[in-house]
């Protein structure tokens, strides 16, 4: 292979990577990758419609004033996704600003950004953000085409018609663990034209294909649909009440979770802080059928009085690997352990399948299917003789 034709597949395969964090960022409405900004609140370093490199919040690290976050906002841009500098610390989270704002968004009504609510971090050398010009404009218009597909296909499998970011992740990854899962089976590449062109004969593997998808899709339903963050309102005065959100500066007071299980399958619950000032305990919880389990959330009051928020995150995984396992998972990343359960659905969904099936094609015969039409009428005009 020569040097220009390496590096020209070397350039589309980078493209093609390129392309699609931008697009899968756009439909699971967070950035992968790279990012990009619509309106012109961070001019002149980041212009709208310009890209800029995201690196995940799980490996930046705690974030400091001078850094640009992308966080997901209580009250701008009526809860979305907002890009600025952090400019400082307050009570309770970050203050953040626009480059081109005359004030900080705390000013303009959004509480303290928490650690929780940031998403990820523009790249930057020194003081400089690295920019893309004009990269989320190009993208824009295909993200909207897909995010219509994406509702279409939710809707009719019982999905949310809106992804969030871990919903849309985790169908994407449930897909993944399919598509791996069947090539690992059927990964011998051998033509299966004949046998589905025939009368009445199904290929195994389409089968199973069929069967998987729905098993998959039910096990991440089932994992995604309760799982969320929320949010707990805590008020610091020194004229507290008997309500344990009402309190003096500095004191705690617990509120009791319970934790609902609605399937037929046991589940493992993880309930953790996103934010200062709230804890849990305990903080994994173990499910039954159709059962119930609680948590005390304990919240404490900033010594400065006003009103917070504090969000605490619940996830859900099915019972199928070791509790530890499904933690320890979750510690890498929650996508991982969704993987990671969707993949024992897989193994327990194939094994099953050709232990009752076989691996060869299935054929379905009609009675007297193979009896010519006039005879079977000839036959039931004598019945009636």
């Amino acid at each position: 292979m020569s040097g220009g034709s390496l590096l020209g597949k070397l350039f589309t395969i980078v493209f093609a990577i390129v392309l699609l964090s931008l697009v899968v960022g756009q439909v699971l409405g967070q950035p992968i990758l790279l990012g990009y900004v619509t309106t012109g609140s961070m001019e002149p370093t980041i212009d709208a419609g310009d890209g800029f490199v995201a690196i995940p919040a799980a490996v930046t690290g705690e974030p400091e004033p001078g850094d640009v976050v992308t966080f997901e906002a209580t009250e701008l841009h009526d809860g979305g996704l907002t890009t600025h500098r952090i400019v400082g610390e307050a009570e309770g989270g970050y203050v953040t600003q626009g480059d081109a704002n005359p004030f900080t968004d705390q000013d303009g009504g959004e509480p303290p950004v928490t650690e929780g609510q940031i998403v990820a971090s523009a790249l930057q050398v020194g003081d400089t953000v690295v920019t893309i010009p004009h990269l989320g404009t190009a993208v824009m218009g295909i993200g909207s085409v897909l995010e219509t597909g994406y509702a279409a296909v939710a809707s009719t499998l019982g999905f949310t018609t809106t992804p969030d970011g871990e919903g849309g992740g985790a169908v994407l990854v449930g897909l993944g663990v399919v598509l791996v899962g069947l090539g690992a089976l059927f990964g011998s590449g051998r033509d299966v034209g004949r046998s589905t062109a025939r009368e009445n004969v199904l290929a195994v593997r389409v089968a199973i294909a069929a069967v998987l998808v729905v098993f998959v899709a039910v096990a991440t339903v089932a994992m995604v649909v309760p799982a969320g963050v929320y949010e707990y309102e805590v008020v610091s005065t020194t004229e507290p009440t008997d309500d344990p959100q009402v309190l003096a500066p500095g004191e705690s007071g617990e509120l009791a979770r319970t934790v609902d299980n609605a399937g037929f399958v046991p589940t493992v619950a993880i309930v953790e802080p996103q934010s200062l000032g709230i804890a849990s305990e305990p903080d994994r919880l173990t499910v039954g059928a159709r059962g119930e389990a609680e948590t005390t959330v304990t919240l404490t009051a900033p010594e400065e009085e006003g009103e917070y928020v504090r969000h605490v995150g619940e996830y859900r995984y099915l019972l199928v690997l070791p509790p530890s396992v499904l933690a320890a998972l979750h510690g890498v990343h929650p996508l991982v352990a969704i993987a990671a359960v969707d993949a024992v659905v897989v193994a327990v969904v194939v094994v099953t399948m050709v232990a009752l099936l076989g691996s060869g094609d299935l054929r379905f015969r009609r009675p007297g299917g193979n009896v010519p039409a006039r005879r079977r009428l000839e036959r039931k005009l004598r019945k009636w003789r």
